[in-house]
């Protein structure tokens, strides 16, 4: 594991915090390689409940690394072309093992998330910002196009037309308006960021594991699917939960009035 990126695990959640506060986070080929492997090793470990995405010093990330673009510069355009398409096909196997993950994943964001950060920050399942974090689709800048899912999960997020004008003209989102647009789910002072993850992230690890991998496939399969496809798919994902000790639990928790004490099988 490069120290680009630290994963620690405590109590059911997993913390993956992108390590290059010098760079402002910004996503080398070591942090997305070890992203990969750890969304890998995550994924399959029973253990872990929640996870939360983060950066070090303050920032969430920058997104690509573009001081690390120089040496394309030397290169004729085709080979530009074809280089920056393997590249982000990289990014694209990352994204896809993080979106596979059965398990809520938090983004908590401090500080910038810009370009490819603002998309890993779309990617997640719930975000949580501080009240001095902004936003910027930033891709434009650099006279590039968005990577990362960015412009799936934007439109998806603010509607075409918004996605369009934030797309197209650029410039920082702060997060009051991230948060009316629906790319925050909640802003909260800078100074208590660390504790309302820290909660929300706990009351995610303590709740229904299966039942969250469910209603992830749903959400995120309902603009693909007819209306047919979509009820078959609800009454198999029913069917699933149902199979689980968590469900069992769920249902006589609610036969005798009491809390449900969830253990994510």
């Amino acid at each position: 594991m490069t120290d680009h990126l630290l994963v620690t695990v405590e109590d059911g959640v997993a913390t993956m915090t992108m390590n290059r506060p010098e760079a402002r986070n910004a996503v080398s080929m070591e942090m997305r390689g070890a992203m990969l492997d750890a969304a890998d090793d995550i994924e399959h470990d029973k253990s872990i409940r929640c996870v939360v995405l983060r950066g070090a010093g303050g920032n969430f990330s920058a997104g690509g690394d573009v001081k690390n673009f120089k040496a394309y510069l030397e290169m004729e355009p085709f080979e530009r072309r074809t280089s920056f398409e393997r590249r982000v096909h990289g990014v694209n196997a990352m994204m896809l093992a993080l979106r596979r993950m059965e398990k809520p994943m938090i983004a908590s964001v401090e500080g910038a998330a810009a370009g490819g950060g603002f998309s890993l920050m779309s990617a997640c399942d719930l975000a949580i910002g501080s009240d001095e974090s902004y936003y910027s689709f930033s891709y434009l800048a650099i006279g590039a196009g968005p990577d990362g899912g960015g412009s799936y999960h934007l439109p998806r997020n603010v509607g075409v037309r918004k996605a369009l004008e934030i797309a197209m003209l650029g410039g920082k989102i702060d997060a009051a308006e991230a948060h009316r647009l629906g790319l925050l789910n909640w802003v909260v002072p800078a100074a208590d960021i660390a504790s309302e993850t820290a909660k929300l992230a706990r009351r995610l690890a303590d709740g229904p594991t299966v039942s969250y991998g469910n209603i992830k496939r749903l959400m995120y399969a309902s603009h693909a699917n007819s209306y047919a496809q979509h009820l078959a798919m609800e009454a198999e994902g029913f069917g699933i939960c149902a199979a689980t000790d968590d469900w069992a639990e769920g249902v006589t928790a609610f036969l005798e009035k009491r809390k449900p004490q969830f253990e994510g099988k």
